[in-house]
């Protein structure tokens, strides 16, 4: 059964706007990174159990929306270590919106070179994409090690007895930016198969 250039459109449609849903909401919820205690005989860390996003900390059931803003922190006072956790929280809230932005203008340059049926703009947006997804994926590699440096800090600080009682694992919120990673690069192949069918169907009247 072959497949049409319109199913490759829209399948590329869809994948692109649910890989933009996924990002958008990623974003925007606390669930990035998990940190729960077990209240076996640490009763008064219970409350300590905490979940966080990009721009906030839910801790205890209250939320410090200021908790982690990188760009209002007095730099005179920190050590290079906290530094460098510091600017790479900078570079991951600037990549990961700017990706999602940028997913954006690429659905509407898809809709614009599908109608158009050209294999050049065709091209150009899957090319597009894979750079959407390269923003998405340093982005969210880059929260990979700056929430294993934060760790390792913490653990450094309070040894590993103070941590002995405490579980971390990512959350649903980082799951979701990486499938918009996945979805960004099926869109990107996608439109790429379609650009080579409207190739073919460019050239196949001259060749008739």
């Amino acid at each position: 059964m072959k497949v049409s250039f319109g199913a490759f459109v829209i399948a590329a449609g869809i994948c692109g706007m649910l890989s933009f849903a996924f990002l958008a909401t990623s974003l925007g919820t606390d669930y990035w990174y998990i940190i729960e205690m077990n209240p076996m005989n640490v009763s008064d860390f219970e409350n300590m159990s905490s979940h966080s996003g990009l721009w906030s900390i839910n801790e205890g059931g209250k939320m410090h929306t200021g908790s982690i803003d990188s760009f209002t922190v007095d730099y005179s006072g920190v050590s290079d270590t906290e530094l460098r956790m510091l600017n790479m929280h900078s570079a991951i809230v600037v990549m990961l919106p700017f990706s999602l932005v940028l997913l954006l203008f690429g659905g509407i340059c898809g809709l614009v070179s599908s109608l158009a049926r050209s294999p050049i703009l065709l091209t150009g947006t899957a090319s597009y994409f894979f750079i959407c997804s390269l923003l998405t994926m340093c982005g969210a590699s880059l929260y990979i090690i700056y929430s294993n440096q934060a760790l390792a800090e913490t653990e450094r600080l309070v040894g590993q007895e103070g941590l002995a009682y405490i579980h971390t694992s990512f959350g649903w919120s980082f799951g979701l930016a990486w499938l918009s990673y996945g979805l960004e690069l099926l869109t990107g192949v996608l439109l790429l198969t379609a650009a080579q069918m409207a190739k073919l169907q460019h050239t196949s009247p001259i060749m008739a």
